[in-house]
């Protein structure tokens, strides 16, 4: 059984590396717009038979319960590596043989790209792993089984994770796309993501209506004003 993972934290402590860039105010915007982002996404994801939320976010909570997923209620954030280690081996137990861990910082998710992943050959052990946009870090990850090996979100975690893998004797597949790559963690990823189409995003529209984009906008095209 194929199964999703949104592992959910507090948004009010959300982009800590946008401090400087964006208010705190600001910051919980644009991470509950890109939450949303994520929520359409996967609402509309057809090979996957389950979808687990692991937080103690009450927002989350009911938004997770109005979408029909299953809450995995947790005490205490630890970390995301330890909340999503520990959402695995629950999964597990209930059935699941590939667990897909999406992040929720990346606004041009759709559909589809959730649905390829799944569609990918994963015999025990594999692992099917999307890089970050500077290729150091995991967005998307999808193991089988779930407890395969211990996660390493942070700095580094694409090669830890690889390394990992290999050490399981797990076959490995390394996917490109573009929409999950684009993750939004400081200010060059946010000037980057200004550069695509966020005309049918929930993100796009914060950050027109709140000042954000504008506020961006001379510095990208001063930038683009160098580059020539």
């Amino acid at each position: 059984m194929r199964a999703l993972l949104l592992p959910i934290k507090d948004l009010n402590n959300a982009k800590k590396r946008l401090m400087g860039v964006l208010t705190p105010e600001e910051r919980f915007g644009l991470a509950e717009a890109m939450l949303k982002d994520t929520i359409r996404a996967v609402q509309g994801v057809k090979r996957a038979e389950k979808v687990f939320v692991v937080t103690n976010y009450k927002p989350a909570m009911r938004l997770a319960q109005e979408a029909g997923w299953e809450i995995l209620h947790e005490e205490e954030q630890i970390s995301e590596s330890h909340s999503v280690d520990a959402a695995s081996k629950i999964c597990e137990k209930r059935g699941i043989t590939a667990l897909l861990r999406l992040p929720l910082d990346v606004p041009l998710i759709l559909s589809n790209d959730i649905d390829e992943l799944f569609s990918a050959d994963c015999v025990a052990p594999a692992l099917i792993i999307v890089p970050s946009r500077d290729g150091t870090g995991t967005n998307a990850i999808l193991r089988a089984p779930p407890t395969l090996f211990p996660s390493h979100f942070g700095s580094g975690s694409f090669a830890k994770h690889l390394a990992e893998a290999e050490s399981a004797h797990a076959h490995v597949t390394i996917r490109h796309n573009a929409r999950l790559e684009m993750d939004v963690d400081d200010k060059a990823d946010l000037r980057t993501l200004l550069e695509h189409d966020l005309t049918a995003t929930e993100t796009g529209g914060w950050l027109h209506a709140s000042g954000v984009e504008e506020r961006l906008r001379p510095h990208l095209k001063a930038g683009a004003m160098t580059a020539r």
